[in-house]
């Protein structure tokens, strides 16, 4: 179910030892750096647990650092016939999070790592002790970018998306505002696990997975996402944003501190939605400057 795929090109990147955890005979790929309490760190879309290296570098020597890759993603199995729907995403990062038996967790999420992320919080909210967010979102929404919306159209679309792979090559340009960052190993990096149409699954099933109306089989689940929040006022939570990101703008930001207005927010005004690649040492000094402050 999922070719090999080899770490030429970006192994200084991402030198870390792989790991697996099986969900219903799948192959569920984490990395799991350092010793303490928990960072779990959980990516959207194009991209899978290589974009967290650099927090993964500067955290483990004093958290225990984790990162996973969703199904369809990264390292982990990419079956054709699957349910890539929210609701199956968050099952799976919830049975990972009790197979490995966490708690006190400090929940990372960017992109639709977000509401992946909130969905497991919601669900298990004892182990969770803090949230991190960057440009993602956790409730229904209407904005769409047309650029995104093009990736959703029939046949067209899927053929862009999986045959082409102008998704994820895409957003090594357009998800970044500083550019210089963007080097041949980092891009490499990126697009490793998306080398072939198969390999591309879950990047085409998420662009479609975006529920827009109620007959959406993920409305329901977001939806229900959403009234959870209501109930996770009293877990610190930092917000750290791209002000550059065209896709999750401010506007997401500024629906987030609507639910939550006690919440910390770090602005990065010159970041685009990829900010860990735009600003990777402003944005994990303000993650750490947030766990001392909110110690466990």
């Amino acid at each position: 179910m999922t070719a090999t795929i080899s770490r030429n090109g970006f192994a200084d990147e991402y030198p870390f030892t792989s790991r697996t955890l099986y969900l219903d005979g799948l192959k569920y790929h984490y990395i799991d750096e350092g010793e303490g309490d928990p960072i779990l760190m959980v990516h959207g879309n194009p991209t899978w647990s290589f974009a967290w290296r650099n927090l993964v570098k500067n955290l483990s020597p004093n958290y225990r650092a984790l990162a996973v890759d969703h199904i369809g993603c990264g390292f982990s199995d990419k079956p054709q016939n699957y349910q890539y729907t929210l609701n199956q995403h968050i099952e799976n990062l919830s049975s990972f999070i009790t197979q490995l038996d966490l708690t006190k967790i400090t929940l990372v999420a960017h992109d639709w790592g977000g509401a992946i992320g909130m969905g497991a919080v919601c669900k298990m909210k004892e182990r969770f002790s803090r949230i991190i967010l960057m440009n993602t979102a956790a409730f229904l929404s209407q904005e769409i970018p047309f650029r995104i919306a093009v990736c959703r159209w029939p046949i067209l679309g899927s053929i862009g998306v999986k045959g082409f792979n102008l998704f994820s090559r895409a957003a090594l340009v357009m998800a970044v505002n500083n550019r210089k960052n963007m080097t041949d190993s980092v891009k490499a990096g990126y697009l490793a696990p998306y080398n072939s149409w198969k390999n591309r699954i879950a990047v085409d099933q998420f662009v479609k997975d975006i529920p827009l109306d109620q007959s959406h089989p993920s409305y329901q689940t977001l939806q229900e996402v959403e009234s959870g929040l209501e109930n996770l006022k009293e877990i610190p939570k930092l917000f750290i944003w791209g002000e550059k990101d065209w896709c999750f703008t401010t506007n997401f930001l500024d629906r987030f501190q609507e639910f939550f207005p006690d919440s910390k927010t770090h602005r990065i005004p010159t970041a685009g939605h990829y900010l860990f690649e735009d600003a990777p040492e402003e944005v994990s000094e303000q993650i750490q400057i947030f766990l001392k402050e909110n110690s466990i």
